[in-house]
């Protein structure tokens, strides 16, 4: 007499939808193809499930980037403004900032104008910012044009860390350009990565700048 496979006990499995699973694989579909790429058809597709499966757990592409927002912004750090002065702080949190987003530049021009209200961590980075340059001294109208002015340098020095190693060579137009092709060829003697470099020094000056600008004393 034959024997018969044992049945599966149970209803077949599926994939499990939840807002961590949902939210790393749109991380990684816009961070590897851009903000175009990311459909929730295509989403779905990469979880295993139907488009239908999809929406009832996130209702609009908005509210996904938002969740991814909220993903990214976990990683920035704001605990240097607990234990060190301002202009530090200032410079450890933008540099930290700045390295979060050069690990996902395809998002930078999506987070860069995405509104704030439905994401709570970015809201406590910003409100831990705020405090720091308010305990201070910074008038309080000069603290959101300060952490704005500084969070466009911070986007784009991200965007920067993906520009072509030879971008500023200028060999072949040197007799119309000697200074220039002078001082790219003085900055590549150095052995410094141009991109942290010009980032370090931006972001000093900037830091400089602006505490003395806004500041009440």
């Amino acid at each position: 007499m034959s024997e018969e496979a044992p049945r599966r006990a149970g209803r077949p499995r599926r994939a499990v939808l939840t807002r961590e699973r949902i939210t790393s694989h749109a991380l990684e579909l816009a961070s590897a193809d851009g903000y175009e790429a990311l459909t929730m058809q295509r989403l779905a597709k990469s979880l295993g499930v139907a488009a239908s499966a999809l929406y009832n757990h996130v209702s609009s592409k908005h509210d996904l980037l938002q969740w991814v927002q909220e993903l990214v912004m976990t990683d920035v750090d704001t605990s240097v403004f607990d234990t060190l002065e301002i202009s530090e702080a200032l410079v450890e949190w933008a540099t930290s900032y700045r390295n979060v987003f050069a690990q996902h530049i395809p998002l930078v021009p999506v987070i860069a104008v995405l509104p704030v209200s439905d994401s709570p961590r970015t809201l406590k980075m910003y409100e831990r910012v705020a405090e720091a340059l308010r305990d201070y001294g910074l008038k309080d109208e000069a603290i959101i044009p300060t952490i704005v002015a500084l969070e466009s340098f911070i986007f784009g020095s991200a965007m920067d860390t993906a520009a072509p190693h030879d971008i500023f060579d200028a060999r072949d137009h040197k007799d119309a350009t000697p200074n220039f092709t002078q001082a790219v060829s003085d900055q590549r003697a150095t052995g410094r990565n141009t991109s942290d470099d010009s980032f370090q020094r931006g972001l000093q000056a900037m830091v400089a700048g602006l505490l003395a600008a806004g500041s009440k004393k």
